[in-house]
């Protein structure tokens, strides 16, 4: 592989918190110092931004079990089109990634189809069904880099308690839904008025405080490293700061929906905009994006969930909940930098560099020797997302028909072009 100089490039580095126009040298697949390049292919960015490629925390493909959602194939061309370069994938499959021998399936598939590296999660308990502990120290030598099972909460803390001690006597990394799932259960949107006149069953913002608090006190108990997926209540934000306060080892995460939507949107039944937790209100919104700018919330991510035609058309609290977001993440993200609640190196250090430190992967960063895992995007050009041309298998995106800016023109993995150029068929294209 030839090197690749990088010219006129806008740096968005997220390690050095900077913006900063210069270029950018990649040999053999990673970052290069600067030096001599006559023998590098010159690739001119027009002043457009070329920041680390996304690490998405948090991905839910399909497989096994639900290829007809989301196979590796279509959410691998789906990522690449978004600028992620690396999904962190959920366990929350048919059947839950909770053996060595599933893991390793999903591992192969994802390393012959998927046009992106994936770091796959495995499930806490078997069948996330909360009784019983996975082999939590035999699936990490197959490579798993996290242990949840994802929206699923593990209700016991005697059994949840020993998940922690056992993964922290292995270093190993327990990502947990904060929700009590009493409170919650059959709830399809946020207490409050909106929820009331809409006749919508609905759950109060406290059982994210005290299902956070609950997690909290038992990983205080057993020392263990600990990531909240989302926390997306300005209740529940206490709760997170006194923990870190107290040098717990922990950190949490929240979705780019949250961020960006609010529980109006929901507006007339609309399900593309039904997710888990439920959209909240307009405070909560703005506590949550105010989090993420000083750095109390570490990680954004998509939670992307694909969801079938089936799922979707029907009466508001049966539908499943969940959202596409590959592909709409990095757009949605600058709907938060053009209103001035977050500057770009701030976005990518919740959306690349973060995510990459919290699972020890090498991306996130533009440090010499990095992998050159890379996304050239212009923040500013606009576009009317159509659902039908994006890439994912299913299209539930709430996004459809929204008036949007930022669009990602190539990605690289390893130094090498996954998406852009001459037929690359760019998703995003306006309407």
């Amino acid at each position: 592989m030839r090197p690749l100089l990088f010219t006129d490039a806008r740096l968005v580095d997220p390690e050095r918190g900077e913006e900063r126009r210069g270029q950018l040298l990649v040999r053999g697949g990673l970052i290069a110092e600067p030096g001599p390049a006559d023998d590098a292919v010159r690739f001119d960015c027009g002043g457009l931004c070329l920041a680390p490629g996304i690490v998405d925390l948090g991905v839910k493909v399909s497989e096994p079990g639900e290829r007809h959602k989301e196979s590796f194939r279509s959410a691998g061309r789906a990522a690449a089109a978004g600028g992620v370069t690396t999904m962190v994938t959920r366990p929350d499959t048919l059947p839950a990634i909770d053996t060595p021998e599933v893991l390793e399936f999903v591992t192969r598939r994802a390393r012959d189809e998927a046009a992106v590296r994936v770091a796959p999660m495995a499930a806490l308990t078997r069948g996330r069904q909360g009784r019983e502990m996975t082999e939590i120290a035999f699936l990490r030598d197959a490579g798993a880099v996290a242990f949840t099972d994802a929206d699923a909460v593990v209700t016991d803390p005697k059994v949840f308690v020993r998940c922690l001690t056992y993964a922290r006597a292995l270093g190993a990394l327990v990502v947990g839904h904060a929700q009590d799932p009493g409170l919650s259960a059959g709830a399809s949107a946020t207490s409050g008025k909106f929820a009331a006149l809409r006749g919508l069953a609905a759950v109060s913002p406290m059982a994210e405080r005290i299902g956070l608090e609950r997690d909290l006190a038992l990983v205080e108990m057993a020392a263990a490293r600990y990531h909240a997926d989302q926390v997306t209540t300005a209740a529940a934000l206490p709760a997170l700061e006194r923990a870190k306060a107290a040098g717990l080892d922990v950190t949490a995460g929240v979705s780019i929906h949250h961020l960006t939507l609010n529980e109006f949107d929901v507006g007339g039944y609309r399900t593309f905009f039904k997710v888990k937790p439920p959209l909240r209100s307009e405070d909560d919104r703005q506590a949550v994006v105010e989090a993420v700018a000083s750095g109390l919330i570490d990680v954004i991510s998509s939670m992307h969930t694909p969801q079938d035609e089936e799922s979707k058309r029907l009466p508001y609290d049966e539908a499943a909940s969940g959202a596409v977001a590959l592909q709409t993440l990095l757009p949605a993200a600058m709907r938060l930098h053009h209103a001035g609640d977050l500057d770009l190196p701030t976005l990518w250090r919740a959306m690349s560099l973060n995510p990459a430190r919290r699972l020890g992967l090498p991306g996130g960063r533009l440090a010499p020797g990095t992998p050159a895992d890379l996304v050239l995007f212009d923040p500013d050009a606009p576009f009317v997302l159509d659902r039908f041309t994006l890439l994912s298998k299913s299209k539930n995106t709430p996004f459809d028909g929204a008036r949007m800016q930022g669009r990602v023109m190539s990605t690289w993995v390893g130094g090498e072009r996954v998406f852009g150029g001459t037929g690359s068929g760019d998703a995003l294209a306006p309407g």
